[in-house]
């Protein structure tokens, strides 16, 4: 049976069961707990509820809708865009398929970012912002930071908006190709954060990888095109005794390291996919 032909009547512990042999049929590893995640996001219930309630009858018009978010996972639509948002340093943000949906490693800018903000610092910058989630969860943390979230896609943009309204994040939002419309004698930055894309497409990835915006996961260069042309426009924008954290495949970062030495940028962390460089002062 599959998720076109199941009978319009079924209880929890039935629509669980035959889902879950269906993902993992179709050799998604976490078939239980994404079948878990889809009847609950339907039902509006936790997770809790559905473990506490296997024989609870389902509604044929909530069969229908889990079915078919069933059909968008079985075609290996990401368990984030199906449900529509994904936590990220334990907030939640709203994701759709204009926008990267956050990763786990992206939060060691985040810790970082602790660990190394200059005591003076004033202005931060996420470049490429996407969903908005550093830029956002870097406001949150340090209220006293007035926060710039920027990227090329204006649909990006308004799902960064939406969570920064969303989650009272006093931001400003700018439309720009990298640092093109952020560089100002009057306007420094003393933090820049960025998670550019920075996968190669020659890489091996994840098939759930295709349904995520094409232009916020891959750059030419070996995935490093994005990252060296932000350095080369960082001078113009950083504040003397700046930082600048990047995320980049660990596989990347001595190339980056050395470029961005040629550029006044000298390495003075990593952690993970990330690394923190400071200007001169």
């Amino acid at each position: 049976m599959n998720a076109n032909s199941k009978p319009k009547t079924s209880t929890v512990r039935y629509w669980l069961r035959d889902s879950a042999e269906q993902l993992a049929d179709a050799n998604i590893p976490s078939a239980l707990l994404d079948a878990e995640i889809i009847l609950a996001h339907t039902l509006r219930k936790s997770r809790t509820w559905i473990h506490a309630h296997h024989e609870e009858p389902i509604d044929e018009r909530i069969l229908d809708i889990a079915d078919a978010r069933l059909r968008l996972r079985l075609d290996r639509t990401p368990i984030a865009y199906i449900i529509g948002h994904k936590e990220f340093y334990s907030r939640l943000f709203k994701v759709t398929p204009s926008v990267l949906i956050p990763r786990p490693e992206s939060e060691a800018l985040i810790e970082l970012l602790k660990t190394h903000l200059p005591e003076t610092a004033k202005h931060l910058l996420d470049v490429g912002t996407g969903s908005g989630c550093l830029g956002i969860t870097a406001k949150l943390e340090f209220p006293q930071l007035h926060v710039t979230l920027s990227d090329i896609s204006r649909y990006a943009l308004k799902v960064a908006e939406e969570n920064a309204e969303k989650l009272n994040a006093e931001v400003t939002i700018i439309r720009s190709d990298l640092l093109s419309k952020l560089q100002s004698p009057n306007v420094k930055f003393d933090i820049i954060i960025a998670n550019l894309p920075y996968v190669d497409k020659s890489w091996e990835r994840s098939p759930e990888t295709n349904t995520e915006p094409k232009l916020a996961l891959f750059a030419d260069n070996g995935g490093l095109a994005l990252i060296y042309k932000l350095i080369q426009q960082i001078p113009f924008s950083i504040a003397p005794s700046g930082i600048v954290l990047l995320e980049a495949d660990p596989a990347q970062h001595s190339a980056i390291i050395q470029y961005a030495a040629a550029h006044d940028l000298r390495h003075a962390a990593t952690s993970n996919y990330a690394l923190v460089f400071e200007a001169a002062g």
